[in-house]
């Protein structure tokens, strides 16, 4: 077995689904908030451990999607963590730029329900047609 091979056994140890991937989120370091899910395959999440970027699948476009490649909103992953089953991926990161969401929110999970409606319970922060041209 190569050192690659033996660094790589991580990958081995994940309940990746019927195709191939894996639900990962990321969450802020610091205030523990939760900023996104995403998927993985085994090579963005072995890229997203050797490089200490995230770097997620994106499958309507079936390619690697290394998060803030166009928006510059990078997240630099702390920790890599997987839960008790195996089938979740938990990043703590530190969120470059306070945005996490392609909408110019600092958090995807910006809908809130409140008396049986989702109502937006966070600001843009920046208008998603300046960051992604």
């Amino acid at each position: 077995m190569t050192q690659d091979q033996a660094k790589a056994g991580f990958l081995d140890k994940v309940s990746w689904n019927s195709d191939s991937l894996v639900p990962a989120i990321a969450q802020d370091f610091k205030s523990g908030r939760v900023l996104m899910m995403a998927w993985m395959n085994r090579e963005s999440l072995a890229l997203t451990a050797s490089e200490g970027y995230a770097v997620y699948w994106s499958r309507s476009r079936k390619s690697l999607w290394r998060k803030g490649e166009t928006s510059g909103f990078m997240q630099k992953v702390r920790e890599l963590r997987l839960d008790c089953d195996g089938d979740t991926v938990l990043l703590l990161i530190e969120q470059e730029g306070g945005i996490a969401c392609h909408t110019g929110r600092s958090s995807c999970f910006y809908h809130l329900l409140q008396e049986d409606q989702w109502q937006v319970s966070q600001p843009v922060i920046q208008d998603p047609k300046a960051i992604y041209k």
